[in-house]
């Protein structure tokens, strides 16, 4: 299926060059002058090799219907992920690097969907946030307020996210884990 480039999110199959890939990063520039593009880092899913594309955001690409299932993310055992289909119980294992720096906010028993081509799991797609313990942070200084500054704090997955200076060591917040943004504070 052609889409906009522009539109290209972490976790999609691409077919680029004779070649499928799955998608690590995004990142899109729109330089003071012109046209804005679409920075992409890509894994080969056969090969396993890495590329970084660029497109400019009109481009149009070729995005792979993959069949989906709903699982389960169980353990990591050495340099692969256990995960579990729900409807089956059946247990099948994906490489650690085919998953890129999203391996980080995978938690044991999260739900996720996995995507598959031809049979084979290929990638898969995050809950849009997820919640996380602050492990490291700078202290909350009395009379601060809140205001557009942000300090960084390491979390429990080892993550690093920028923070409001309310927040304090210990506390969960919710992330995103399209941008490894904060959302809020866990309720």
């Amino acid at each position: 299926m052609k889409t906009q480039a522009n539109l290209i999110r972490v976790g999609w199959i691409l077919e680029h060059n004779g070649r499928q890939w799955t998608v690590l990063k995004t990142s899109i520039t729109k330089p003071g002058k012109g046209g804005a593009f679409i920075q992409v880092e890509m894994r080969d899913l056969n090969s396993g090799n890495k590329t970084n594309e660029r497109f400019r955001t009109e481009d149009t690409v070729e995005k792979l219907t993959s069949d989906q299932k709903d699982c389960q993310y169980l353990y990591k055992d050495g340099t692969n992920l256990i995960f579990m289909d729900k409807e089956t119980y059946d247990q099948f294992e994906i490489p650690e690097e085919m998953l890129g720096d999203s391996v980080a906010f995978l938690q044991d028993n999260m739900d996720v969907t996995v995507n598959f081509i031809e049979g084979k799991a290929v990638g898969v797609d995050l809950p849009q946030h997820v919640v996380l313990t602050i492990k490291e942070t700078e202290p909350y200084l009395k009379g601060q307020t809140v205001t557009t500054s942000y300090k960084p704090a390491i979390m429990e997955n080892g993550l690093r996210v920028m923070i409001p200076p309310f927040v304090v060591t210990g506390e969960k917040i919710v992330v995103s884990t399209a941008d490894c943004s904060y959302v809020e504070r866990a309720k």
